[in-house]
């Protein structure tokens, strides 16, 4: 059935509209954490493994930083081994880090990039362990309360925190014209495995490769304010003065810091997009009004695609 001219004329304004953000992105890295809804909608995971390959054949350089928490959390049950946290943070002992090493490592990576490929495009796997890309040390958590003279230092196992990232086994990759796919696991001194937060890692990852943007994928469609409108456009200072106000608060309020974080270490911008939106990351890249929060560290560059 042949396109009507209504139908002919969206589709004209889409791609016109595209290109001037194709133009500026070209040969820039982009950053994205794919999370949430979007990895277990099989609908989701085809329009972002689409995005992912559009971007690289358009000239951008994605970087695909995954997490995978309700798949370790389903493993775990199926073994009979019990899931335990303490503020949002998994328990992670010997038996727990093996599990997570054979989820985030093995069946969730490699079904990314096997997803990636089917598209089109070409996409390798790796853990934070290989070439040494995520150095990692085991994360310190403490607890204060009226009851005790000092705070309490509580034990989560290996968990961790990024120490430094060497980014040569992406820059090899990625020279070679394919798509990293990394899972957030970092080995220590000792060479002992770590599971870190994806968002950091994303974060964290976008920082040592100058990223031109670190794209977060979210189950919410951005921060809202307290009326329930969807914030973008923000510089850092205004996110600082969210967090002060109360504004910014909750499960939001550890994404926005990792987020204010990358942008003030050198991330030219940082979107919070709702990864429930098909196409997510090519709307939040390649239009004008975006499907999230932007964070930009520049008050003049507070466009929503900019």
């Amino acid at each position: 059935m042949p396109l009507t001219q209504e139908d002919s004329a969206n589709i004209a304004r889409v791609l016109t509209e595209a290109l001037p953000y194709i133009q500026r992105f070209q040969n820039t890295t982009v950053v994205v954490k794919f999370g949430g809804n979007a990895m277990v909608d099989e609908a989701l995971q085809s329009s972002f493994a689409r995005d992912i390959v559009l971007m690289k054949i358009v000239g951008i350089n994605p970087i695909v930083v995954h997490g995978g928490g309700p798949q370790i959390g389903e493993l775990l049950e199926r073994l009979g081994i019990q899931s335990r946290f303490v503020d949002g943070m998994r328990v992670t002992d010997e038996q727990t880090m093996d599990v997570v090493q054979m989820v985030l490592g093995g069946l969730v990576n490699k079904d990314i990039v096997s997803l990636i490929q089917t598209h089109g495009g070409r996409a390798i796997g790796i853990t934070g362990k290989d070439g040494e890309l995520i150095r990692a040390r085991r994360m310190s958590m403490k607890r204060s309360s009226p009851e005790l003279s000092e705070p309490e230092i509580i034990d989560i196992g290996q968990v961790g925190e990024v120490e430094r990232i060497d980014t040569a086994v992406i820059d090899l990759l990625v020279r070679s014209d394919f798509i990293p796919v990394i899972a957030p696991i970092g080995i220590g001194p000792d060479g002992a495995s770590y599971n870190i937060n994806a968002d950091v890692v994303a974060g964290r990852v976008a920082e040592a490769l100058k990223a031109s943007k670190l794209i977060l994928l979210t189950n919410t469609p951005g921060l809202m304010d307290r009326e329930g409108r969807v914030l973008t456009g923000l510089t850092a200072e205004r996110v600082q003065e969210l967090i002060r106000d109360g504004t910014i608060h909750g499960g939001m309020l550890p994404k926005i810091q990792h987020a204010l974080e990358a942008v003030e270490n050198g991330v030219s911008s940082a979107h919070i997009i709702d990864g429930r939106v098909a196409h997510a990351v090519l709307l939040e890249i390649f239009t004008d009004t975006g499907v999230g929060t932007l964070i930009t560290a520049n008050p003049r560059d507070t466009h929503q695609s900019d």
